[in-house]
């Protein structure tokens, strides 16, 4: 029998961080999710692009989204993306993937499934990171935002 009541205290503590650990309760659970998409847009200093896409977690949530994508920097040209892929890093629910990230982009391309581009952004603790192929004639860089919305 433990008689000193700091030492049965600490006693406890493994038990207490057992429970907290295995029980739903007290943590939720996260998922990894996935975007597929595709954008068209073009840019002269401004950059817009609009599209659709795909979100599919591992846990069996999915969601059509709406794409909307604007920025500013060195650009130049017309982009169509359509085979784009994006990883978002954990995350609860689908719908906390609705939102508008803060996003650095890279592009350029010359005729027909030569145009690449990539796409690094956040939004709070969420980070997403995309890279697409597709057609065009375009080359830049631009900072700008990335809002995903539920179609």
């Amino acid at each position: 029998m433990i008689k000193h009541p700091f030492v049965a205290a600490l006693a406890a503590v493994p038990l207490l961080f057992a429970f907290t650990v295995a029980s739903p309760a007290f943590a939720a659970e996260t998922t990894t999710c996935k975007l597929k998409y595709s954008l068209k847009g073009w840019s002269a200093i401004y950059k817009v692009a609009r599209g659709t896409g795909t979100i599919t977690c591992a846990d069996g949530q999915s969601a059509n989204v709406r794409i909307v994508a604007h920025g500013a920097g060195f650009t130049g040209g017309t982009q169509s993306v359509t085979d784009g892929t994006g990883r978002f890093s954990h995350t609860v629910k689908v719908e906390d993937l609705f939102r508008t990230y803060i996003e650095w982009t890279g592009h350029a391309g010359v005729g027909p499934r030569k145009a690449v581009e990539a796409r690094a952004m956040f939004a709070g603790s969420k980070r997403l990171s995309l890279a697409g192929k597709g057609d065009g004639i375009s080359i830049g860089m631009a900072l700008g935002g990335f809002t995903i919305r539920a179609q």
